[in-house]
């Protein structure tokens, strides 16, 4: 009878003890995968290059299925919460439509110079020479990382630089390019910096974003002037974007110059990619 216990012993601490090694022999197979894959993202081949868009394009659009349902419910439950508040929205919609009214009275050059800015931008919105219109697959926002997968990618001769505008206002840029897909970094990204110029001041100065909290002007001027509601534009400063796409307005808070931008991003989707900003003869 202890003959028998002891053999079931032996027999259960075996199990036990090959199934460490096994979990120990996956641990170390994964650290080396990820060693390999690691490395061969830092080589600028065109197979690997072809490679790793085929595999990203296959993850993003899986992605896209994968999140509809959820997406779906997600909708649902908004659709029923903002049909509830109906009356509380229209209350502050009127509001700020009054406020309006009256920020006009008292801006009558600057709306005007404003509405014939934004007349050129929308006609160059509508040319199909000079932009490309895409459609958001996936909205990647996190405290610290803000960024959009959109559906065109080299097929359209998007390339990384090139501004992404929301209508006629300046969003993020595309920072990594594939076959059918592009990734945009959003300028309320932790790692967006972006020269721009204030009016009516004139202030040329850094857009630096801060994930979930408000986009700030930094590197101004130690006595500046600016005060809430100055407008901000692409500077165009060391060739990087054209010169006065409107981002926002500026908002300051405890000293702080925050930008309140003319698109919600969390809103956003359809944009528009500035195809003329870069050299599309150049290769990458």
């Amino acid at each position: 009878m202890d003959t028998r216990r002891e053999d079931v012993g032996i027999t259960i601490r075996s199990a036990l003890l090959a199934k460490g090694t096994k979990k120990r022999f996956y641990l170390f197979s994964l650290t080396i995968l990820s060693v390999i894959f690691i490395y061969l993202e830092t080589i600028e081949t065109k197979p690997l290059n072809y490679l790793r868009s085929f595999i990203k394009d296959t993850i993003y659009r899986g992605s896209v299925v994968v999140s509809a349902p959820p997406k779906a419910i997600s909708n649902l439950t908004n659709y029923f919460i903002s049909y509830i508040n109906l009356k509380d929205s229209y209350n502050e919609l009127k509001k700020e439509n009054d406020l309006l009214k009256n920020n006009i009275s008292k801006s009558d050059y600057l709306e005007l110079e404003n509405s014939q800015l934004r007349k050129l931008i929308q006609e160059q919105v509508e040319s199909s020479s000079d932009f490309a219109s895409a459609r958001v697959m996936l909205d990647k926002q996190s405290p610290y990382n803000n960024s959009f997968i959109i559906n065109i990618g080299s097929n359209k001769n998007i390339k990384n630089g090139m501004a992404v505008l929301n209508g006629e206002n300046f969003i993020g840029r595309i920072v990594d390019v594939n076959f059918f897909s592009s990734r945009v970094l959003l300028v309320s990204d932790l790692n967006s910096k972006i020269p721009v110029l204030t009016e009516p001041s004139a202030y040329h100065s850094i857009l630096s974003g801060h994930g979930p909290n408000k986009p700030t002007l930094e590197f101004l001027p130690e006595n500046h002037s600016i005060q809430d509601g100055d407008k901000v534009y692409t500077s165009g400063k060391e060739g990087i974007f054209s010169p006065g796409i409107p981002i926002g307005e500026t908002k300051i808070d405890n000293g702080v110059v925050k930008v309140l931008l003319f698109s919600d991003l969390s809103q956003v989707s359809f944009v528009n990619v500035k195809l003329n900003e870069l050299n599309l003869d150049s290769e990458k």
